[in-house]
């Protein structure tokens, strides 16, 4: 009688489980269909000459771009429900992505994380309410980065003559060259600002952190750096000062880094 009812048991049991595991499988698709629909994509490209601009105005989300050595531009975007209208343009040379233009009067739009791929010479022109900018190998003769609110804002392996990064929360990390009679400029209200540059860049400085008076210039350092209002500003001249840099941080620091 035992092993009858053990037996019983046991076909009870594995019974249990196989439904256990169907609802498991069920619940599974159906929350990854779920992500899925959550999320479309958009992808564009283009044909570029030598001399392409990118100007690209986003709302919300991380903006990703990337130089590569295709004449070509390549946009994807994935867009998080309620999914925004994107709309690029190409004119004369001039990608041009406006997704505050191409949402004008919608309360309601969700994240858009870009990815960009553009020639190495291209200019590129990014600008965000709240999110992340990340620039990388570009060579052209503008680099700019803004940020309205909030976010952190990454440049890396950039040679191009004009940079400007701004954000009012976030880090902001620069590593690149320092071009002769170029123009560099670089701002926040709260957060870290590291610039790596390499050690025989000539330029002019003019460094305030007006809060914390955390200045640091590590190997820059030199006779001709001048320290005025008791640390709050940092001003002089590293090599023949061909270049301007200029860098301001209101509540954060302030470091140079030997590329």
């Amino acid at each position: 009688m035992n092993s009858g009812f053990n037996k019983f048991l046991g076909l009870a049991m594995c019974k249990k489980t196989t439904i256990l595991l169907w609802l498991s499988v069920v619940f599974f698709f159906t929350f990854a269909a779920s992500e899925i629909s959550a999320q479309k994509k958009f992808f564009k490209s283009y044909p570029a000459g030598k001399s392409v601009r990118l100007q690209l105005t986003n709302r919300t989300g991380t903006v990703t771009v990337e130089g590569w050595n295709k004449q070509e531009v390549a946009i994807s975007a994935y867009l998080e429900q309620p999914a925004a209208n994107i709309e690029p343009q190409s004119l004369s040379g001039t990608i041009l992505i406006n997704l505050v233009k191409d949402n004008q009067g919608r309360n309601e739009v969700g994240n858009v994380n870009f990815l960009v791929r553009v020639p190495f010479t291209s200019s590129v022109d990014i600008e965000t309410r709240m999110g992340n900018l990340n620039v990388s190998n570009i060579q052209g003769g503008l680099v700019r980065a803004h940020i309205s609110s909030e976010g952190d804002i990454t440049l890396t392996n950039i040679a191009a003559s004009a940079v400007s990064a701004e954000n009012v929360i976030g880090d902001i990390f620069y590593d690149g060259e320092i071009q002769r009679e170029g123009n560099y400029r670089f701002t926040s209200t709260r957060g870290n600002i590291n610039l790596r540059i390499p050690f025989n860049s000539s330029f002019r400085l003019v460094a305030t952190a007006p809060s914390t008076r955390n200045i640091q210039l590590g190997e820059f350092a030199n006779g001709d750096m001048n320290v005025i209002r008791d640390g709050r500003r940092v001003a002089g001249k590293f090599g023949d000062g061909s270049a301007t840099f200029t860098v301001t941080n209101q509540r954060g620091s302030i470091s140079f880094i030997r590329r």
